[in-house]
């Protein structure tokens, strides 16, 4: 006990050394954010044992259920139709270049081997297996890369200190609440995260919003943390859906179900910063598997979403909730095909692109790659589209036939006689500038 105390000391002064000094991005960790934004598009799978109850992966605080009830359903959860090698199949199809898997989720049930809890999938599951580990095997053979989402709120454990939404949950002994335990608890298992499977692209944080209303400032000891996964991968970028202004240690900006600069859903109206910026969003209405939610959104939409995340310099990050026997479900597959035809024709104007020179508008968006302007037309009601240019358009064509588009060079910009544009996802046209 002795020799494990002086190592847990060891350990924390080691990342409070590393995290003393404002966080300067190492050259890893700058190319790791170009490659990150050169993407564009990642799937989010949200899939835990929330999944056997279909109610979305919030059921066991939205319902108030507790703790000890809601844990037996690990002793049920054998997801015998889960195929790494068929979800990472349908993913890459989809054109996504990264899949986001949920390691532990508010509910506290570990979706990898861990030696840190007896509540994981490998010790508390009749299906015994490390699905992390098989993901990620998968990911390296089919050249997807791999972020791993972490939730730093807990709902089940003791030691956890309670946050706004902690409270719902019943079942917990109140006296043994230790953060210092519960912190160590979380760094092991980022090590075995870091050290056990493969390159991690990126650690997405998630649950610093539980504390939010506390009427003392809760120090999650971010920095540290932060550290810690610079140092165990050096190229692993760190984001955190905190809803914030990015903190010192993060390299992604995340917004949650609205793209940068706007606010529908009240998360998303911090200022946009110059980090790598990436909007999540999800296919239907929850992120785990609901069985009434068939709401999912059309092909059309989903594309139109990438394509305005892609002309406001961010990637999208679009979830699917897999079923509790381990299929995605079909019509998320069917999706995610449509969008891969699509970009198998069009990823040129998404990929490796910035944001373009006239952001969202009614009729759509642009995004820039060198000297090239993609203009992404979705609805247009005239023959002509007006786009307010600075620089000077050479030549201009249609993306996808080549043919030439004329066009008029006006006083402060462009004409481009389009003709009718109806009944298509994207109308892109190409503009040479110079």
């Amino acid at each position: 006990m002795i020799k494990k105390t002086l190592l847990a000391v060891v350990a924390m002064l080691s990342l409070v050394s590393l995290s003393a000094q404002k966080y300067e991005p190492t050259p890893e960790i700058l190319k790791a954010r170009e490659e990150f934004s050169d993407a564009r598009f990642g799937v989010f799978i949200h899939w835990g044992i929330y999944s056997m109850f279909a109610q979305g992966e919030w059921y066991l605080q939205n319902a108030g259920l507790n703790r000890d009830e809601y844990a037996k359903a690990a002793d049920a959860f054998y997801p015998h139709r889960f195929n790494a090698e068929e979800w990472v199949s349908a993913i890459k199809a989809s054109g996504a270049k990264y899949i986001c898997f949920t390691t532990r989720h508010h509910d506290s049930f570990s979706m990898w081997d861990t030696e840190q809890s007896d509540f994981n999938i490998v010790d508390s599951s009749p299906f015994g297996r490390d699905v992390l580990k098989e993901i990620a095997d998968e990911c390296q053979k089919q050249g997807i890369r791999l972020h791993l989402y972490y939730s730093h709120a807990d709902w089940m454990r003791d030691d956890y200190p309670r946050g706004r939404t902690a409270r719902n949950v019943t079942g917990r002994d109140e006296s043994k609440i230790n953060w210092s335990e519960y912190y160590a608890f979380m760094n092991r298992q980022i090590e075995e995260l870091l050290t056990n499977y493969g390159p991690i692209g990126a650690i997405w944080f998630d649950g610093w919003w539980d504390h939010d209303e506390d009427v003392t400032p809760f120090d999650w000891q971010l920095s540290e943390q932060y550290a810690l996964v610079h140092k165990l991968q050096p190229s692993c970028l760190v984001a955190n859906n905190h809803h914030q202004v990015p903190f010192d240690g993060e390299d992604i900006q995340i917004f949650e179900r609205d793209l940068p600069g706007e606010n529908t859903h009240g998360l998303s109206g911090q200022d946009i910063s110059r980090l790598p910026l990436e909007t999540c969003q999800t296919m239907n209405g929850m992120w785990g598997y609901k069985v009434i939610d068939q709401n999912y959104k059309s092909s059309e939409t989903l594309i139109r979403y990438l394509v305005s995340a892609a002309g406001k310099g961010a990637n999208l990050l679009l979830n699917v909730g897999p079923q509790p026997n381990g299929e995605l479900p079909a019509v998320a597959v069917e999706r995610m095909k449509q969008m891969g035809e699509w970009l198998n024709v069009y990823g040129d104007t998404i990929y490796g692109t910035e944001a373009g020179d006239i952001r969202q508008q009614q009729w759509g968006c642009t995004t820039r790659k060198g000297d090239k302007l993609y203009v992404h037309i979705f609805e247009l009601e005239d023959d002509t589209l007006y786009l307010p240019l600075d620089c000077k358009v050479m030549s201009a064509k249609v993306f996808e036939s080549g043919k030439a588009v004329k066009f008029q060079r006006v006083n402060g910009g462009v004409v481009l006689n389009v003709g009718k544009v109806d009944d298509t996802v994207d109308y892109v046209v190409e503009l040479t500038t110079k």
